[in-house]
Parts: structure tokens; sequence; C-alpha cells
């Protein structure tokens, strides 16, 4: 994954928040990726969704709209 090309739009603690999140974009056509950054032994940390820069405007907007 390039930097440049992914923008993390969503970050959360609980991994159904993120898949429920990513799983909307997917229904709106927007491809988008979860990256796991919980510690693994002491499960604290988030995990972050990413989409490619060109959707990104549109992915916050839908993620405002459906109040997520």
């Amino acid at each position: 994954m390039d930097d440049k090309d992914w923008q993390k739009i969503y970050s959360s603690a609980y991994e159904h928040k993120v898949e429920i999140v990513k799983a909307v974009l997917e229904d709106m056509g927007i491809h988008s990726v979860i990256i796991n950054k919980k510690d693994s032994a002491y499960l604290f940390g988030e995990l972050e969704l990413y989409v490619q820069a060109d959707y990104v405007i549109r992915a916050k907007a839908i993620i405002n709209k459906e109040t997520l």
C-alpha cells in the first residue's frame, strides 16, 4: 500500500464498527482496506480504515451521513 494513494478515513478500537463502515463503503462502490494496529498481546490500539485518495471526500461524506 503506497501512502500517497491511500488515506485513513476512520478508526476505532472496535473491529465490528470498522467492518460496518467498510461494508457501507463497499456497498457504495468505494474499495477500502483495514489495517489492524492493535497490540496482539494486550489488545489495545485501533483498527484503521483506508481508502484511495480520490475517494476520501466521498467516503467521509458517506460516514457522516450514515452517522456510523
